[in-house]
């Protein structure tokens, strides 16, 4: 059976797929074309459409999560308009880009290797760094609105804070930083949207953490807002080109419009240092499966490609369950407290 012509079950797969990808990306801040992109290509999708289609993807589940994150008071929008004005000229660059790989017959080889760098190499360290527990395991929810104690910014992030090059920006928190390491973050990240079709979510959520200071949850609501802009316009442009396939978009929409809101309420949630070992662990799995396609399509064995396909959709299994799961066991720990306090 054929629906729009494609088949029901490649319908209702991505439509289920939509809603873990939607809410890892309610919870994390990534566009979730970090998973999207690398699945179509183990199925066998160009590397123009699959890029395409997981930026359409992207923005439209970051307007849907950004609408929850602005409710919960977790957007910074003038961090987020300087991000998009950094952004928009990465995106143009990388889509060129992209392009003239694509023509010399590298893209697909390109696209793979930069995802098991970049997925495996800021996995890595996010994991690390969380598990460490070395004192800069963030700022709580509750104190993103007011000045941030220095203790609880990284040490680079207060290196880079202590280079005063003008002008000098006030983010939320109190948090003083220049202008020009903002645009810098928002070019990389941009670049890396064009070229790979990400939203950039995987690298600048952590990026506005390390490197700039700003608070999780506001770096994840900060970036949803930025993904509305630069998913966007990297959508728009590639739609230009015709790459954009609707077949795909469309349940992975219908999917993840609730899968976003759920993802972007548990911020409010976890304790931060999971959602970094989170982030970490989704990361790195995502690294191993697009590295996995990659040998099979060096060695000629086909089934790795379906191996690929297993890890993607289990990664997005495994943590958004974790997810589910710690959400449950806080709201279970405050309704306890509440219970205890109202006994008394």
């Amino acid at each position: 059976m054929e629906v729009f012509g494609i088949a029901a079950s490649l319908l209702a797969m991505f439509a289920s797929f939509g809603v873990l990808i939607g809410l890892l990306f309610g919870f994390f801040g990534m566009g979730g074309s970090f998973l999207v992109t690398p699945a179509l290509l183990v199925m066998g999708y160009k590397p123009d459409v699959a890029v395409a289609s997981g930026l359409a993807f992207v923005f439209g589940t970051s307007v849907i999560a950004t609408l929850k994150h602005r409710d919960l008071g977790q957007v910074d929008y003038k961090l987020g308009v300087l991000m998009i004005a950094g952004t928009t000229a990465g995106i143009e660059v990388g889509r060129i880009g992209l392009h003239r790989l694509q023509d010399i017959g590298l893209a697909d080889t390109f696209v793979s290797v930069a995802y098991v760098a970049l997925l495996g190499g800021i996995g890595l360290f996010v994991t690390y760094t969380a598990m460490k527990g070395d004192g800069d395991s963030g700022v709580s929810h509750d104190e993103a609105d007011g000045e941030i104690d220095p203790d609880d910014i990284p040490d680079i992030a207060k290196k880079i804070q202590s280079y005063r090059i003008p002008p000098m920006m006030k983010l939320k928190g109190g948090i003083r930083v220049s202008l020009w390491m903002i645009l810098g973050v928002a070019f990389a990240t941009g670049l890396l949207s064009g070229l790979l079709g990400v939203g950039g979510g995987f690298i600048r959520m952590p990026a506005l953490f390390y490197l700039i200071g700003v608070p999780v949850p506001v770096a994840v609501g900060t970036d949803l807002f930025e993904i509305v802009f630069s998913g966007g316009i990297g959508s728009f442009l590639y739609a230009m080109d015709g790459a954009v396939d609707l077949a795909i978009v469309v349940p992975l929409l219908a999917g993840s419009a609730f899968g976003a809101r759920l993802g972007a309420a548990a911020t409010s949630l976890v304790d931060e240092d999971d959602i970094k070992v989170y982030f970490g662990v989704m990361l790195l799995l995502g690294a191993i499966a697009v590295a996995v396609r990659k040998i099979g399509g060096i060695i000629e064995m086909p089934v790795l490609d379906t191996v690929a396909l297993v890890i993607i959709i289990g990664a997005a299994l495994l943590v958004s369950g974790a997810v589910v799961v710690s959400s449950i066991r806080e709201l279970r720990t405050a309704e306890s407290s509440t219970t205890a306090q109202t006994a008394d």
